[in-house]
């Protein structure tokens, strides 16, 4: 009797993971378009993406405060939900600097208030079993390339209007496909709320997060400028939906074998390699993006730049916190790495667009180099942790 209804609860949770990352895969690469169609320079689509992504930082942190206050998870994930379509229609009323600019900084206050909220719920639904969770959350990396692709081909057919439109109806399925998903009985924990201050000044740590700020600053000319720059170079937008696609299915099944990857070889070695790679690949756009075999090369590299790092990252922070700070301290690398480190990688890199293509991946690739050479500074048995 009730094995129905689990599979309809894992196929509803499912479809909302393929709608959140379907959106995703719309507004991150294609943005950049979007802005550049409404007559934007580079300057300015650098600052407004850069805007955004330090949403990223405040908003997590905001909604956190109010469920764990309230306890109401699915109310929290559906208004913010509900409220993203509704700050999203202001694109089809503004056409300003700062009307866009507001639009786009609420849709991301209220998109932070999204995933986190499903993440707790998905792993509740599914009694913390990683397989089934894996198999929900593998959704989310399908409907990211489904979108990218099929708004890739939309832009060669219509104009860079299609991506608000795309947006729209993505965030009103999204909407609609929360309510009917269930809040389970969410497990409370009862450790100690003490301060982690000790554990942010220790060094590794600052080596860490520095680290990783590079690596997303690093990743900021991509997100911001790489559909534009494939459209520069003669690539249709077909071509280039297939090429961020082609990225996240190497991340993915990359993230098959991650674990094994970093036992065997440890988090150190593993994140010194992938910020290395990734100084190689945005070296390789900079200078060799005209070749298309290249590019295929340089979206293969997405999976030991984005899933192998992240992956390592996430092993570091679970290892470095403990049970007792987990919470927190993913949320400060989250928050730290992801919103700042984002935000400076594309408000820079509006500027360097200016200049030339060259110099905002050869900035890319230096961060990353740098990066690289930080975490060499420290010894490997900093990184290991006890269980």
């Amino acid at each position: 009797m009730s094995a129905t209804p689990q599979r309809a609860t894992l196929l509803r949770l499912a479809l909302v993971y393929f709608l959140y990352f379907g959106q995703l895969g719309i507004m991150t690469p294609y943005l950049g378009v979007f802005l550049d169609g409404r007559g934007f320079d580079s300057i300015a689509i650098g600052q407004l993406i850069a805007f955004i992504t330090l949403t990223r930082i405040f908003g997590p942190n905001l909604w956190a405060v109010v469920a764990d206050k309230t306890g109401k998870l699915l109310p929290i994930l559906q208004l913010g939900s509900l409220l993203s379509v509704l700050a999203f229609g202001l694109l089809f009323v503004f056409d300003d600097y700062w009307g866009i600019a507001l639009s786009l900084g609420l849709v991301m206050m209220f998109w932070t208030a999204v995933l986190p909220q499903l993440e707790v719920i998905t792993l509740n639904t599914v009694h913390s079993d990683s397989g089934k969770y894996s198999r929900i959350r593998l959704w989310g990396s399908i409907g990211y390339i489904v979108c990218t692709v099929l708004l890739g081909k939309a832009l060669d057919i219509f104009s860079s209007e299609s991506v608000i439109y795309a947006s729209m109806l993505v965030l009103a399925g999204l909407t609609i496909a929360t309510l009917f998903l269930h809040q389970p009985p969410i497990m409370q924990s009862h450790e100690e709320q003490g301060s982690i201050w000790g554990k942010l000044k220790a060094p590794v740590f600052i080596v860490f997060i520095l680290s990783a700020i590079l690596l997303q600053v690093s990743f900021g000319p991509f997100y911001g400028f790489f559909a534009l720059y494939m459209r520069d170079l003669g690539y249709s937008g077909q071509q280039t939906g297939w090429l961020i696609a082609l990225g996240v299915l190497a991340e993915v099944l990359l993230f098959l074998v991650a674990g094994k990857i970093i036992s065997r070889h440890g988090i150190k070695r593993v994140l010194v390699f992938c910020l290395f790679i990734a100084a190689i690949r945005w070296y390789l756009l900079a200078s060799a993006a005209q070749y298309f075999a290249v590019l295929i090369l340089v979206q293969l590299m997405h999976a030991v730049t984005f899933g192998l790092a992240h992956a390592a990252s996430m092993q570091f922070v679970h290892g470095f916190f403990g049970r007792k700070y987990q919470s927190r301290g993913q949320a400060i690398y989250v928050s730290i790495s992801f919103g700042g480190g984002g935000a400076i990688g594309n408000y820079v890199a509006g500027y360097l667009w200016q200049m030339e293509a060259y110099y905002t991946f050869a900035f890319a690739s230096l961060s990353a180099l740098v990066a690289g050479v930080i975490v060499l500074t420290l010894r490997s048995k900093e990184f290991v942790f006890k269980s």
